[in-house]
């Protein structure tokens, strides 16, 4: 009994014991677990984002570009995420991913416990299955930079998912969570971030548009990016789209029919991958980078932190004036014509060779520019060594108007072939605002990457012509004013030309037929001093020296800067700066940027309707009348403008003025002694023209856009000088006086 009695009390005193050490043991764990989450929470085993940080997600946004209209016209990204808010999203996109990726989203707060045990369970059992949370997606999707390969490495980041996880859950609603988390995700091919980036990329729409086909082939990518691409593995994808459909309706959230019609629908890819050189206006949204840089640099504008404005990461909204439809048209007219052109010139050479004389250094410069021909200097070869490696050919993609095409050639031919394709440049804006509503800067933004609109200053020609009778008409000559029209030499410059019509010419005349002589005497007669300083009142910014030849166009010029001095014209002589960008606002809608145009009044009033009166001329009756063929557009309204053809046709401009938008046509080769050798194709008429003919119809064929065919407004107050030179009665006195408000002098 005594040994019974013992046994028993050891017995208790045990239980007793091993119950004491059960629960030092269990409160120790729970107390070490707290520890090693608190561990985790300040960031013993990796740093955790801060709340400011969730709050403000460092996440790689792209900056997009909006048209008028507020369409996209293109993005700048390290990565191509743009971020979209709640009311954006599909509901077919959320119940696709609540149905198949945490059921429980809306019962659990960041975690689901019997999910996690449950993972464990059949992880353990070797059927390994996922167990995260929308939640916990997300903080790996915010916060790391790649899921861990290292076992450790990955238990620890599972733990600060879950401590991020609840702190999101505690933070945001649930709505918030889903949003982000449709903003973060990795779509992996086409470097496609996001869903609104998606949505574009797969099926050219926007995320609230998506059929429930579609939110589930998206969705159902996320198990696994290339594994169910539906590019790559369209029946695997198929699958995995039926398969998230099926879940959604065990949730209810489609009907019997409803799934069926889902399942039965083929996965229709609008495949519309994102390519900084594709799309709208590439070579427009190259220059406004640039652009932008400039003006956030000159104004010191920066984040609150005072770093600088990243356009790839940070997600800025940039507005601009570009019109989509119109951009459309610019680009389709140039392609159109300079299909055609591009035909004529390669017949051209097509038994001669362009490289001879004085050209054959253009081969030799052309190589010497090209990535190959550094990469091969920095590898050590010889100037003759890389000479052979350009003599052998290799796989080439070149451009054709029909496409594309993979060819061989060698490095040196593809120069030769690059070289002799035309390039073109398109700029129209509105003279009364300055906005810029179109902008081409060359043919293929892929093979030819250089913008001729604002980058090249090529030699601008006869489209000078207009500043030197702008200088004469403002110091009171009349545009009826007879100058002789015959060869003149004026100290050592004797320029050349033909005649038309007689001698002498009006004013008016002169400049509609283009002619030298006159053109020549008249800048004698107002000085080149004076023209050259109204030139650059007008918005030329490149070099205008006080020579006599600048009246006949022997100075350089951008298309940007001689569309915006010709829209002065337009708009009773007051110079507004072509406006590339209205504003920008960061992520958050919160205006960073707002351009105030500069402003000039270059010259008065009357003067500017003058010279509109003059150009009209040109296109009615004078070197561009072809503006009223069927084949160059067979416009009928009152439209302006002045041609420009430059010594052995290297460079070929139009420059067409309507009450509403002046636009600028150049066209040349990439080397000015590569060029067309008769005048016939060569001429700015036929060569430049052409493209606004066919811009202009297409633009006033679009009632959207509300242009009117109406004539030029006069200018307030009306005219003091005649310009129907029918009822003209010259005043034989100093030219300069006929502007004076003397009706028997002017003949009134």
């Amino acid at each position: 009994m005594k040994r019974e009695s013992k046994q028993s009390k050891l017995t208790e005193e045990d239980v007793k014991k091993y119950t004491r050490n059960f629960w030092k043991i269990l409160v120790g764990l729970v107390v070490l677990g707290a520890f090693f989450i608190f561990s985790v929470r300040i960031g013993v085993f990796g740093k955790l984002p801060s709340f400011q940080e969730l709050e403000n997600p460092k996440s790689n946004l792209a900056s997009e570009i909006l048209t008028d209209e507020l369409k996209v016209l293109g993005t700048y990204y390290k990565h191509n995420r743009s971020n979209v808010k709640y009311s954006e999203l599909s509901p077919h996109l959320v119940q696709a991913l609540i149905a198949t990726e945490d059921k429980r989203f809306y019962d659990h707060a960041g975690i689901d416990y019997s999910r996690t045990v449950t993972t464990v369970f059949h992880t353990l059992m070797g059927n390994k299955q996922g167990g995260s949370t929308i939640t916990q997606q997300l903080a790996l999707n915010l916060f790391s930079e790649r899921r861990e390969k290292n076992t450790f490495k990955r238990i620890m980041q599972k733990f600060q998912e879950w401590v991020t996880a609840v702190r999101l859950e505690r933070s945001y609603t649930k709505e918030e969570i889903i949003t982000m988390y449709f903003n973060t995700v990795d779509f992996g091919a086409y470097n496609t971030f996001g869903i609104k980036s998606a949505a574009r990329t797969y099926f050219n729409t926007t995320p609230d548009k998506l059929k429930p086909e579609e939110a589930a082939m998206l969705v159902g990518m996320l198990k696994g990016t290339s594994m169910y691409s539906p590019v790559r593995f369209p029946d695997r994808a198929l699958l995995r789209r039926n398969t998230v459909l099926n879940n959604m309706a065990d949730q209810n959230f489609l009907t019997g029919t409803e799934l069926e019609e889902a399942k039965s629908a083929p996965i229709n890819l609008q495949l519309r991958i994102s390519n900084y050189g594709e799309g709208l206006a590439p070579y427009f949204r190259a220059v406004l980078k640039e652009e932008i840089k400039k003006e956030f640099q000159r104004l010191s504008i920066t984040k609150a932190d005072g770093t600088p404005y990243d356009l790839d990461r940070d997600g800025l909204k940039i507005y601009t004036p570009i019109n989509y439809a119109m951009q459309q048209y610019a680009e389709e007219a140039q392609k159109e014509w300079m299909t055609k052109l591009q035909r004529d010139f390669d017949r051209q050479y097509r038994n001669a060779d362009p490289f001879k004389g004085a050209n054959a250094k253009l081969l030799v410069s052309g190589m010497r520019r090209s990535d190959r021909y550094r990469i091969l200097k920095d590898a050590g070869l010889s100037e003759d060594e890389i000479k052979k490696e350009f003599a052998k050919k290799v796989p080439m993609n070149v451009f054709t108007y029909k496409g594309n095409v993979d060819t061989m050639m060698t490095p040196m031919d593809s120069i030769r072939y690059s070289k002799l394709f035309l390039r073109n440049a398109v700029m129209s804006m509105e003279p009364k605002t300055g906005y810029i509503k179109a902008w081409v800067g060359g043919t293929s933004f892929e093979h030819f990457k250089f913008d001729h609109v604002k980058l090249a200053e090529r030699q601008v020609g006869s489209t000078a012509k207009p500043f030197t009778y702008a200088t004469a008409i403002d110091n009171g000559y009349s545009p009826c004013f007879t100058v002789p029209n015959h060869m003149q030499t004026y100290g050592n410059w004797t320029p050349r030309g033909t005649t038309q019509g007689g001698d002498p010419i009006t004013l008016k005349n002169a400049l509609k037929y283009s002619q030298n002589f006159a053109t020549a005497y008249i800048i004698n007669e107002v000085g080149a001093a004076n023209v050259a300083t109204l030139t650059k009142q007008m918005g030329i910014t490149s070099n205008v020296p006080n020579y006599p030849s600048i009246a006949l166009g022997a100075y350089e010029a951008s298309v940007y800067d001689m569309v915006g001095a010709y829209s002065a014209f337009v708009n009773f002589g007051t110079w507004i700066e072509p406006t590339m960008i209205l504003r920008i606002e960061d992520k958050n809608g919160t205006p960073i940027y707002e351009k105030t145009p500069k402003v000039v009044k270059a010259i008065n009033s009357e003067s500017a309707y003058i010279m509109v009166n003059m150009l009209k001329g040109v296109v009615d009756g004078g070197t561009g009348s072809r503006l009223r063929r069927a084949e160059y557009g067979g416009l009928t309204n009152p439209i302006g403008g002045k041609t420009g053809t430059t010594n052995d046709n290297s460079d070929a401009w139009f420059i067409g003025i309507t009450p509403d938008l002046v636009t600028g046509v150049w066209t040349g080769a990439e080397d000015r002694g590569i060029r067309f050798y008769s005048m016939a194709s060569g001429q700015g008429a036929s060569a430049a023209l052409p493209i606004f003919g066919l811009y202009m119809k297409k633009v006033y064929s679009d009632n959207n856009l509300k242009y009117t065919k109406e004539d030029f407004p006069q200018p307030p107050g009306g005219l003091t000088r005649e310009i129907d030179c029918s009822k003209y009665v010259p005043f034989y006195g100093a030219p300069s006086d006929e502007g004076q408000l003397d009706d028997d002098r002017l003949g009134f």
